[in-house]
């Protein structure tokens, strides 16, 4: 049978937790302790129960707080999200203001020609045929072609030169629009008879003339430093002059 000391002590042992193997409470429980008085020579203990200090309060104080830690590293990526809910249609918008452009007038295509049936004509210098034209701008070109039967001959080395002008003037913008013929027989005894004619084009572009009316003319006459020989123009065909404006 234990003695009423040591039992107290072993009550309190039992019951109280210890600061090491527990967390620190700020408030427990209430708990008790049995006291006991009397007994001796063999008479009756008095027992009572009353509350221990450590049944309030916790006798284990908080140290300081410890050196905070390091940041760790950083993590890994994740996994790729979900795409996400399509978004809806937006509000429509007012309606805009109808703007008026400038549109500059097409241009129509300005063209003429001018056709011979039969021309033949056999001079050697001096203007073949004419076209009178309506030009419409300034700033515009024009395209000029003639197309006939051209035939040259001779008994010695010989050419003609047939070319365009414009109100009298051949073309300066940028050169004169012309094509020769040059016939050599090498040698007087070939047959000065020969008589060849050749449907050939004389062809270019004309800048640099001025708006309004242009009496375009075909003429032939003789290259430089060559004699003259026996020309002939638009002979038993069709002969013809076209013109047209070019805008830049």
């Amino acid at each position: 049978m234990f003695y009423p000391p040591i039992r107290s002590l072993l009550f309190v042992w039992l019951f109280v937790p210890s600061c090491g193997t527990e967390k620190a409470k700020q408030k427990r429980d209430v708990e008790f302790v049995e006291k006991c008085t009397g007994g001796g020579d063999g008479g009756p203990q008095n027992c009572t129960r009353h509350p221990t200090d450590a049944s309030v309060y916790s006798s284990c104080l908080q140290g300081p707080p410890g050196t905070p830690g390091r940041d760790g590293n950083p993590g890994v990526n994740g996994i790729p999200g979900t795409p996400g809910i399509p978004g809806r249609d937006g509000l429509k918008g007012e309606k805009g203001e109808c703007a008026t452009e400038n549109v500059q007038e097409h241009w129509k295509p300005n063209f003429k020609q001018c056709a011979w049936n039969s021309l033949n004509y056999g001079i050697d210098m001096g203007k073949i045929a004419d076209c009178t034209f309506t030009k419409l701008r300034s700033d515009s070109a024009l395209r000029v072609l003639f197309s006939g039967s051209l035939r040259l001959k001779c008994r010695t080395a010989c050419c003609q030169r047939w070319y365009f002008t414009f109100n009298g003037a051949e073309c300066t913008g940028p050169l004169p629009i012309e094509s020769i013929i040059y016939l050599d027989h090498g040698s007087p005894g070939f047959n000065s008879t020969i008589n060849i004619h050749r449907t050939s084009a004389v062809e270019g572009l004309c800048e640099g003339i001025p708006a309004g009316l242009v009496d375009v003319g075909i003429w032939v006459g003789t290259c430089a430093d060559y004699p003259r020989g026996d020309a002939s123009t638009g002979w038993n065909s069709v002969s013809r002059v076209i013109i047209e404006e070019l805008v830049k």
